[in-house]
């Protein structure tokens, strides 16, 4: 009985995770702007981080910068929320531009989810 309750206890975190799914979240209102010339420009990626699902939950954003042929250039994650759940239906905004140092041969990026969980 207690190796049963043990093992309840290991997989409930497992469980409250896989409620949401990275696909209950949208992210909506993603620009990428460059500020400031010189040596060191900023760069800003803005946007919405939307969750469609019915608990509260975190996501996990990925922005990949690409040069014009693709190929990728620098890759990043970020929690837009930090450790803070975002409510069902609920939004918060982001700029994740922080975390990429400017390179003029950046083109085109792609943002997407890649991980959920719960805080």
């Amino acid at each position: 009985m207690k190796s049963l309750l043990a093992a309840l206890f290991l997989f409930a975190p497992v469980a409250a995770n896989a409620a949401c799914a990275p696909t209950d979240f949208t992210i909506q209102n993603f620009t990428v702007t460059v500020s400031g010339g010189g040596i060191r420009p900023r760069m800003n990626m803005k946007g919405e981080l939307v969750n469609h699902c019915a608990e509260a939950a975190a996501a996990e954003l990925q922005i990949q910068a690409r040069d014009g042929s693709g190929s990728p250039l620098q890759t990043k994650k970020g929690w837009p929320a930090g450790t803070t759940n975002i409510a069902p239906g609920q939004a918060v905004t982001f700029d994740l531009g922080r975390l990429f140092h400017y390179q003029a041969q950046m083109q085109t990026y792609a943002v997407g989810v890649v991980s959920v969980r719960t805080w």
